[in-house]
């Protein structure tokens, strides 16, 4: 059974903590980042030890050390993806380019506009959609 041990570190922790597992020849398992219900974000750092997972999260900030010059593409997609998403700022992240919206959707980071099906058929078509 594999195991799961969360900690909690601040921001300045967290690229020595990165640098030690690297070190150490632990890989970097995913990065993932949630809204806690009265918004503040949380970032957590998930690597695989030892079977187990040892996850470390930031918790409360919007701004980050990048670790991607750590973890390589291991860390920079995920930091990329959760800019674009949550608009969470990396530092010394290269975001001069979107990952995956396209430049012409958005205004801003971390905006995810949700338009109605109709609507988008409307604009495609120059016309109302039909039901």
């Amino acid at each position: 059974m594999q195991t799961y041990h969360k900690h909690s570190i601040t921001k300045e922790e967290l690229r020595p903590t990165a640098e030690k597992l690297r070190a150490e020849g632990v890989p970097l398992a995913m990065i993932h980042a949630y809204f806690e219900d009265d918004g503040k974000p949380n970032v957590s750092y998930e690597f695989e030890v030892k079977g187990g997972i040892e996850s470390y999260v930031v918790e409360g900030e919007s701004v980050l050390p990048s670790i991607a010059d750590i973890y390589d593409l291991g860390a920079e997609w995920p930091e990329r993806e959760i800019n674009e998403l949550m608009g969470l700022t990396f530092e010394g992240l290269d975001v001069s380019k979107r990952l995956f919206l396209p430049d012409t959707m958005l205004e801003g980071q971390g905006q995810i506009l949700v338009t109605p099906m109709d609507e988008l058929i409307k604009k495609a078509h120059g016309k109302e959609a039909k039901e």
